[in-house]
């Protein structure tokens, strides 16, 4: 490795990060002293992950020097650093290798300055075997056909080449591969990879500049085939990035790289994006919406982090919610409700992101958005859902405040102003308000309105009072477990109310401007028609009203989207059912709500009553009496859709009436309706008999047919997972289906199984199932523990 460094101080120490690397001819040439000189000592901190290097000869200030050093690493399975992979070809155990970096892993391949803000241009060069592929973040400069040691012009390759044993190289050919230099860019982005792989391709026209990018999606043999929807979802989404920002791709390529084994869901390598096949396989034969849905976001939300997080990135892992944040908000609701108006994802964003996130936050033990990460063996523990989900939910908050379009022109204004560099929370609040400050702005102090939302921990519940002339409004911090000492209760928010009345005409109105920025103020609204707060559920809090004017509330939503609009009732389900879990209102007044919306026709407003109707049962799993009610209300409110809507899946039915159906069918089946899980167990004894995947819906077997079966069930989804040409969606419910049994036999091999034969990165998978069987429960805590 040679390291051309700008030498800011004097000094004859140099200090960087390594990691499980051996080091060795380790050298350094002053480029101003015309010096060259070895290395005379070093230490290495194991804790910190810091070597430091000693010479003789100081290098002078403002100067610049080449760093030389030969490392060599083991290559493991362990899914960080440059690791390696297998996958089965015709029965043949196949192995190929790739790149994960982020946060700190680059130094696990390589000596490095492993820090956001310390980027640098790298020029990345592999010896590999002739028949396979390398891939990195740039395309090739050139590949040429070497046969010994005595054929590479350049000193460390012919000593790389000569560490392999005679026979290797004379059993196989190789050759060199060498990339373009990259732009400026972090360690952690940087990525490569080796092995048999295929490839679909594509291209884009920039609509900015009318140029040709080439796209490829590549894969191994025995997948590459499902991965042409990804491929066509980064060709859509890309010009709509360049668009939107104003900022065109700088890269000459974008590829996508599929893994079978892979920590995270997907990666956004600049160049090279990297993911997991459940983040971009599918057979475009089936009717699989689910699977087609969260590989558009996955895809997107990587190709987001091209300019958030690539172009520019965070200063220091505190500011993570700059690249996460925006990546959700962008790649999952703006760009994908463009290009998808019928998936409605900014309502569907409030269960599966907003409200994920309330839930986390409500949380003492929780942290800001902004969080203090010193120590980098810590930095694992922020990529949560506050760092994604609460960033991307008070992002989108105030994106409704100030206007869309407003919100995405400073949006580019900060990633023009940091082309290439590094940010902090205070470059985004400027370009926002570059942007408000315009003729029909809203001209802000952004960073003043968001400075508790992103620094502070929590959020607000409301609490809403009726009096004569309108109504009191009051904020505290909302806690799950009831409301809040006075001593977590220091904080107040600069919150948006979003007010939703009616004029005369019985027609919606939305007062945005109306601010809270104390702990309460009164306003004037004629309580004797239909009013709501946070209309459109954009903002980061709960409401509280007085449990008759809720009641009123619901009956009006249930009326249709003529006032309260479906964001609303989403918001409005979510928001009562919380609020009676924390005590702050009764379950009675939460499943009154529910029951009036018993003839909703939107698919999003029966997710949100089944998230929370799944979680009230979760939380009395032990008390079988209320369990029993919990269940009975259940089939009550689901076994009417499924009688309407029936078992069968037609490709030209709207996409809420196929997943209304799935929800209804599952729900009424874990509510224990005894012919609705006697319909499954008869498609799955068919999905049994001929193998065809059609006769069961992937989603519909996860619990049903093993919890309501026996060994011969369980086995047949065992081998459903451990069968490597077992799509990723249907692998993920033979997981969660081997969970569900109530066999102890069945539950012990689960267990061992998850442990000690699963692949690591489905161990996630095992053990989720198996705290969502209620038999099993305590004891996967048990083992999770230990």
């Amino acid at each position: 490795m040679n390291t051309r460094l700008q030498v800011k101080e004097k000094t004859s120490a140099l200090t960087f990060n390594a990691a499980d690397l051996e080091l060795s001819d380790i050298s350094l040439y002053s480029h101003d002293l015309k010096v060259h000189q070895v290395n005379m000592s070093r230490t290495f901190d194991s804790e910190t992950e810091r070597g430091t290097l000693d010479f003789p000869t100081a290098l002078p200030a403002n100067s610049t020097a080449t760093l030389t050093v030969a490392f060599s690493g083991e290559l493991t399975g362990t899914m960080m650093g440059y690791y390696k992979s297998t996958y089965e070809d015709d029965g043949e155990k196949k192995v190929y290798s790739l790149t994960q970096f982020e946060p700190t892993a680059a130094r696990r391949a390589f000596p490095c300055w492993d820090e956001p803000s310390l980027k640098a241009r790298f020029t990345i060069t592999m010896i590999s075997r002739i028949d396979t592929t390398n891939l990195s973040n740039m395309p090739v400069s050139s590949e040429v056909h070497k046969l010994e040691a005595s054929d590479y012009d350049e000193v460390a390759l012919a000593k790389m080449f000569a560490t392999l044993g005679t026979e290797e190289q004379s059993k196989d050919e190789w050759k060199v591969t060498k990339f373009n230099t990259t732009p400026l860019m972090s360690t952690y982005l940087v990525a490569y990879a080796n092995g048999h792989f295929g490839y679909l391709e594509s291209s884009y026209k920039s609509p900015l500049t009318g140029k040709i990018r080439p796209l490829r999606i590549y894969g191994t043999p025995d997948v590459i085939t499902q991965a042409q929807y990804a491929l066509d979802v980064k060709t859509k989404v890309l010009p709509v990035y360049e668009q939107i920002f104003d900022i065109e791709y700088p890269l000459p390529k974008l590829d996508t790289l599929v893994a079978h084994d892979f920590d995270a869901g997907a990666m956004e390598n600049w160049g090279l994006i990297t993911g997991r096949t459940s983040a971009f396989l599918m057979d475009l034969d089936r009717l699989d919406l689910a699977t087609k849905q969260r590989i558009t976001v996955s895809q997107s939300h990587e190709v987001a982090h091209m300019w958030f997080g690539d172009i520019t990135t965070m200063e220091w892992w505190d500011y993570l919610y700059l690249n996460e944040g925006f990546a959700t908000l962008m790649g999952e609701v703006i760009v994908v409700g463009i290009l998808y108006p019928e998936w409605k994802v900014d309502s569907k964003f409030i269960t599966e992101h907003l409200n994920n996130a309330l839930d986390l936050d409500a949380k003492l033990s929780s942290h800001p958005i902004e969080v203090q990460c010193p120590d980098a063996n810590q930095i694992n523990q922020i990529f949560d859902s506050l760092s994604y989900a609460k960033a991307a939910s008070v992002l989108r908050m105030l994106c409704n405040f100030v206007g869309q379009d407003i919100f995405l022109k400073g949006v580019s204004i900060y990633l023009k102003d940091h082309l290439y560099g590094n940010t902090t929370t205070k470059d985004l609040w400027n370009g926002i308000n570059k942007a408000t400050h315009v003729p029909d702005g809203v001209a802000i102090d952004v960073s003043e309105m968001m400075e508790n939302w992103i620094t502070k921990i929590g959020f607000p519940v409301l609490t809403v009072t009726e009096t004569k002339d309108g109504i009191k409004v009051r904020q505290d911090r909302y806690l799950e477990t009831g409301p809040a000492d006075q001593k977590d209760n220091q904080t107040t928010w600069t919150i948006p109310l979003a007010v939703l009345t009616v004029d005369k005409a019985g027609r919606r109105l939305i007062d945005k401007t109306a601010v809270l920025t104390t702990r309460e103020t009164t306003l004037t609204i004629d309580t004797n028609k239909p009013y709501k707060l946070n209309a459109g559920t954009y903002g980061v809090y709960r409401v509280l009203y007085p449990e008759e004017r809720l009641t009123r509330i619901a009956r009006e939503a249930a009326e249709g989207d003529a006032i309260i609009s479906l964001n609303d009732r989403i918001g409005l389900v979510h928001d009562a059912m919380a609020l009676a879990k924390s005590g702050h209102a009764t379950v009675s007044s939460a499943l009154t709500v529910v029951d009036i919306f018993r003839n909703e026709t939107e698919f999003l407003v029966w997710d949100s009553i089944a998230e929370n109707l799944t979680l009230l049962v979760s939380t009395w799993w032990e008390n079988q009496e209320i369990v029993r009610g919990l269940n009975a209300f259940r089939k009550n409110l689901f076994k009417p859709i499924v009688d309407r809507l029936g078992y069968v899946y037609l490709p030209s039915e709207p996409v809420d009436i196929s997943q209304l159906r799935t929800k209804a069918i599952g729900q009424a089946a874990a509510a224990g309706d005894q012919a609705v899980v006697d319909t499954l167990r008869e498609m799955f004894k068919a999905y049994m008999a001929t193998k065809d995947e059609s006769k069961i819906p992937v989603d519909l077997f996860r619990t049903t047919a093993v919890k309501h079966g026996g060994p011969e069930e369980y086995n047949f989804v065992k081998g459903l997972y451990e069968d490597r040409k077992t799509l990723p969606s249907v692998g993920i419910s033979a997981m969660y289906a081997m969970c569900a049994s109530e066999d102890k036999s069945c539950n012990a091999d689960t267990e061992h199984f998850a442990l000690n034969k699963a692949r690591n990165q489905d161990i996630v998978y095992f053990f989720y199932g198996q705290h969502m069987n209620y038999w099993h429960k305590t004891k996967v805590g048990r083992i999770f523990h230990e």
